[in-house]
């Protein structure tokens, strides 16, 4: 323990350094790693709640056009769309995009937050210096670093918690009354943004406060009764009061969200997501979780924590152990030893710490969560683990810092004592002695470090590659300076915005510079485009497979649209014919109608000439309303033949070329039209692939006419689209 004031000047001067270091480390990670966000689609979640706190809002109003605005862990409700989750971390994002425009700071205060508050509980428990080394194991663990670095929930939360523990223990210390209420609004706080979370890191200290009310009261009512009220008494009051207080502002949000208080967001969104044994269901993807199955998740979980995402792996953990062995030995009403101890310790406030390990430990046991994070429970490189960590466990951070810093200047002091200098000197010189102790520590202290950069090295890849495959995926919407602009994303996995690309956000008022809607229907595109008539309007679209594991190279496109009308449309494809081809089939179609034809020995171009028109009526009013909004689709080459649609539709154009031996290649257009009172629509261009033995094969075949990279020297996909002459007269 430091003395004096030079002591306590230099103890404080290394806290700032290590809490510095944690803040710049954090900021480099978000900023250089994670440029674009992180392969967790969540953080897009809490960014959006974000934006619509700072426009006053708690829920999105897309009206009929909810389908196409629906955000990815929305649940929509009509024309409302809310999250499943609170917004309380998302009002902490706000807070720095309201003051500085940048969310990430935020990420920074809360890494500052959290290893200060390492420090101080590490001083109060044992003393400062153990405090500074605690901060800096939390600092550096590889799970503290990567997830801190993301907008996720979980270092924020713990930033709470902690908040929490400070105030309490420093109320069971002092006595005071003005540490209850702050120790109650945080863990309130902490319980509105993340309830189970909160439970589990309070269980602890709710058990220690109930054990001393009932101590306090028993002692008291013998004596002289409860006037004035047992300390314990009043402090856990305020303390319960207030996180009550949270509680019921948890609820009061819940009847405003979801329509009942006891129907939190999560649970609105996936009744059988929650913590529990039995069925687990989250979209399209469910499972028996019963106890063996977490029995598995949660010890492979735990494994891969002490191993690779806590400081320095199985070192640190072995020194956290240590000192946890050491420090309860101590504590514990174990026969005492001998002799006297070289440090002070609060014993109160190391075994509630303590009891995290058990509390956060069997809580995750019972939530399913544990079994998502991995993709393969034997396999720590797959998965949101092989990047994070098991953040589900986030809080044991906390235990395993301090106690790892007790073990190792605990062990630091020993070998630096008199005795083991002078057992040394028995075969060396004093001078010797201290030279040998002296590099033991420093030897100690660079296997640590490079063991710890070792773990965290492999995750950074892990995350960089993704962050690669974001880069080129956005490349093509940060080379274009998008002003008042509409853009219609691809969907992936479903209609969800932001799932994947969660850096084209709305805003909250969905009337941002730039608007993003998902491709739908034909129905849907039209009345997006209807809803927006004054923008510039863009297609978004990327050659290749997007998966959950960034191995296909995709290459992105923004191709600028526009509505096209007329009483008739005249279109023109012209495509390239690879060599030895001896015939192409053309085929247009729509809901099982089909016209087409077939061209024998064609030449290297072929141009394929079609018309688009409304339907006439003959006659009457009425026979006239029936036939407004139908039109006709038809090939020049075969005019008998044609297809038809009814109001908004979608036509498709396969132009497939086929060599003697079989082998086939397709040019597959698909193109969005609507038949209206004066006309006929279209959104133009068309949608392009090239599929090479199909005839549709997704976004793996989309043709980029501006990448001749990406596609054979013989590829052409040229379209033209233009009204008639006589509707030009």
């Amino acid at each position: 323990m430091p003395t004096g004031p030079d002591g306590i000047r230099r103890v404080h001067l290394a806290a700032f350094i290590v809490v510095c270091l944690a803040a710049v480390a954090v900021w480099t990670l978000a900023t250089e790693l994670f440029p674009y966000h992180s392969s967790n689609d969540d953080e897009g979640v809490y960014l959006l709640q974000a934006a619509l706190l700072l426009e006053g809002q708690l829920t999105l109003r897309a009206g009929e056009l909810a389908d196409a605005f629906r955000p990815w862990f929305f649940i929509q409700d009509g024309g409302r769309l809310y999250s499943k989750y609170s917004p309380v971390i998302p009002a902490m994002y706000a807070v720095s995009m309201a003051l500085f425009g940048e969310p990430r700071v935020t990420l920074v205060a809360v890494a500052v937050g959290n290893t200060a508050l390492v420090y101080i509980l590490g001083a109060m428990v044992f003393d400062r210096w153990i405090g500074v080394v605690a901060a800096a194991v939390f600092a550096a663990a590889p799970m503290t670093l990567l997830t801190s670095s993301v907008f996720l929930p979980y270092a924020p939360t713990t930033l709470l918690n902690l908040l929490f523990a400070v105030w309490y223990l420093r109320g069971v210390r002092g006595g005071r009354l003005r540490n209850a209420v702050p120790a109650g609004g945080a863990i309130g706080l902490a319980f509105f943004a993340r309830p189970y979370t909160a439970v589990l890191f309070a269980a602890p200290f709710i058990c220690h406060a109930g054990w001393s009310v009932l101590r306090s009261v028993r002692d008291r009512w013998w004596e002289r009764g409860f006037r004035p009220l047992p300390d314990p008494v009043r402090r856990n009051a305020a303390t319960a009061g207030v996180g009550l207080a949270f509680v019921g502002l948890t609820l009061a949000y819940n009847a405003r969200v979801t329509g009942s208080p006891l129907t939190f967001p999560y649970a609105a969104f996936a009744p059988l997501d929650g913590p529990g044994f039995g069925h687990r269901e989250l979209l399209d993807h469910s499972l028996e979780y019963t106890p063996a199955v977490a029995l598995e998740a949660n010890a492979a979980a735990l494994w891969y924590f002490v191993t690779r995402w806590f400081t320095a792996g199985l070192l640190g953990t072995a020194a956290a152990l240590g000192g946890l062995a050491l420090a309860l030995w101590r504590w514990l009403p174990v026969p005492a030893s001998e002799g006297t101890s070289d440090w002070g310790s609060d014993r109160t406030a190391g075994l509630l710490l303590a009891g995290l390990f058990v509390s956060v430990t069997l809580g995750n046991f019972a939530f399913w969560g544990n079994y998502n994070v991995h993709a393969g429970m034997a396999d720590p490189t797959t998965g949101l683990l092989s990047k994070f960590g098991p953040f589900y466990h986030f809080d044991l951070l906390v235990p395993l810092s301090i106690f790892a810093g007790f073990g190792v200047v605990v062990g630091a002091r020993r070998c630096r004592d008199a005795a083991v200098r002078s057992r040394i000197a028995t075969v060396a010189s004093p001078r010797t002695a201290q030279a040998v102790v002296l590099a033991v520590l420093l030897a100690s202290a660079l296997v640590a470090g490079a063991g710890n950069a070792a773990l965290l090295s492999d995750p950074v890849e892990r995350n960089a590659v993704h962050t690669e495959r974001f880069e080129s995926a956005y490349e093509p919407v940060e080379e274009r300076d998008l002003e008042n602009a509409l853009v219609f994303l691809p969907a992936p996995y479903g209609q969800w915005q932001n799932h994947p690309f969660q850096a084209l956000r709305n805003d909250g008022g969905l009337d941002g510079e730039v608007v993003y809607a998902l491709e739908g229907s034909p129905e849907r595109d039209f009345a997006v485009l209807d809803a927006y008539p004054n923008r510039s309007h863009y297609r978004y679209s990327y050659q290749g497979e997007w998966t959950a594991t960034p191995d296909d190279e995709i290459v992105a496109q923004l191709e600028p649209l526009s509505v096209r009308s007329g009483d008739r449309l005249e279109g023109t494809t012209t495509v390239g014919i690879a060599d030895r081809v001896d015939r192409v089939r053309v085929r247009l179609e729509n809901d099982g109608e089909v016209a087409d034809y077939t061209v024998a020995d064609p030449d290297s171009e072929l141009a394929v000439r079609w018309t688009l028109e409304r339907d006439a009526a003959n006659g009457s009013d009425a026979e006239a309303n029936a036939t407004a909004r139908r039109g006709t689709v038809r090939l020049t080459r075969s005019p008998s033949e044609s297809v038809s649609f009814d109001g908004t539709d979608e036509i498709v154009l396969t132009i497939t070329q086929v060599q003697p031996e079989g082998a086939t290649y397709t040019y597959r257009q698909e193109t969005t039209v609507r038949a209206t009172e004066g006309g006929v629509e279209a959104i133009w261009p068309p949608e392009r692939r090239g599929c090479r033995l199909a005839t549709d094969c997704g976004t793996e075949g989309t043709y980029l006419p501006d990448r001749p990279e990406t596609h054979s020297r013989w590829e052409q996909f040229d379209t033209r689209l233009e009204p008639a002459a006589a509707s030009r007269e």
